[in-house]
């Protein structure tokens, strides 16, 4: 029996940025492990550091304290077993889906082959945009984008995906659709997932944990695994079990704000 790898490890990590008023510290003392096909959803207040957390992850940035380390090797750098969704689509206006899809590896390894386009239309049609290929963003609707953010996030196979709020621009209705499509996703082929959300049913609808922050500076004041199992619906939402776990996470987050 294999034992389960720690995929991403925070150690008394802290971030401070110098702005024109002065260093302004995002972080302090982050201590907090991801295990390998994990999916942890990170809540907080806005300003707390979720996004920081996000960066220094995907090795954006280098913490100004402590260590960040993926699967035991310190992060100094972008890694392309790291796939990351942004908040936007962020997508190339003038290129089309298959092109936004296949530019990790332009972007990494100065070409792109055959293969890769196969396996880019591969993915496309994963995230159900078959057909799609060819469209440009700016006839695509903004669920639409996000799953060719996701798909391009997805091309080069990462082991972790890191997603920075990707359903928080979308309508109610399309970003409970997305989140479940996510979930079909990672059910199929499992990754450790950094999910980070405002969203307290979004984050415990999709995670195996919730993290939550304080106020800045951020630091963790809550891990708590979420007692669901798999697979999930929103029905599985409102039972009292689920009600009341959702019901502490939310005071969680009342309290640390008013403190």
């Amino acid at each position: 029996m294999s034992l389960v790898k720690d995929a991403i490890t925070f150690a008394g990590v802290g971030q401070t940025f110098l702005t024109d008023t002065g260093p302004l510290t995002a972080l302090r003392d982050v201590n907090l492990t991801l295990a390998q096909h994990e999916f942890v959803a990170v809540l907080g207040p806005s300003g707390c550091g979720k996004s920081t957390l996000l960066r220094l992850t995907a090795g954006l940035i280098k913490p100004t304290d402590g260590l960040v380390t993926v699967y035991g090797t310190p992060v100094t750098r972008p890694r392309e077993d790291i796939g990351i969704v942004f908040q936007q689509a962020t997508l190339l206006p003038w290129a089309n889906v298959e092109d936004n899809v296949v530019f990790p590896a332009k972007h990494m390894r100065g070409r792109v082959s055959d293969k890769d386009r196969d396996h880019a239309r591969e993915i496309i049609a994963t995230v159900g945009l078959e057909g799609f290929e060819t469209r440009l963003p700016g006839e695509l609707s903004g669920g639409m984008q996000q799953r060719v953010g996701i798909a391009r996030a997805l091309f080069l196979n990462p082991d972790i995906l890191l997603m920075d709020e990707p359903f928080s621009a979308l309508d109610a209705l399309t970003r409970d659709a997305m989140g479940l499509e996510l979930l079909r996703l990672w059910q199929a082929s499992p990754k450790t997932v950094m999910f980070i959300t405002h969203s307290i049913p979004e984050a415990v609808l999709l995670a195996d944990r919730v993290i939550v922050m304080s106020e800045r500076p951020g630091h963790v004041v809550a891990d708590l695994p979420v007692p669901l199992g798999r697979p999930r619906d929103e029905d599985s939402l409102r039972t009292p079990e689920m009600q009341d776990y959702a019901a502490h996470l939310r005071g969680l987050l009342i309290k640390k704000k008013a403190a």
